[in-house]
């Protein structure tokens, strides 16, 4: 019975290898979370829209972004016309922000494409 259960594990471990059922490599996954960018992704009326990519851009917004940088980007989905605002904007704060902002969406593209 010991050497059954052993040979069980064995095989059930070895199906875990590299490869996900697509045949991609499962390193090469997006990484996925949730929290508010999620959230107004999902909500949005982008026709890309997914679990998957609203979960990645997460991710990446995690990495990249504060909690108070991330409710900032949170507005743009409701209000595109506001980033258009930031990014023109003179004051240190939103120039700052733009250019944490402007990483942040380059990281996502890269890693979440």
């Amino acid at each position: 019975m010991k050497q059954v259960f052993i040979l069980l594990m064995i095989f059930g471990v070895s199906g875990c290898g590299g490869a996900n059922r697509f045949g991609g490599d499962v390193r090469a996954a997006r990484p996925m979370a949730s929290g508010p960018v999620s959230d107004a992704c999902l909500q949005s009326d982008r026709k890309a829209r997914s679990r998957a990519l609203c979960g990645c851009i997460q991710a990446v917004a995690n990495d990249t972004l504060s909690g108070r940088d991330q409710r900032r980007a949170v507005s743009f989905y409701r209000d595109p016309h506001a980033a258009q605002e930031i990014r023109q904007s003179d004051r240190p704060g939103d120039e700052r922000f733009w250019r944490v902002y402007t990483a942040y969406a380059e990281q996502a593209e890269r890693v979440c494409a």
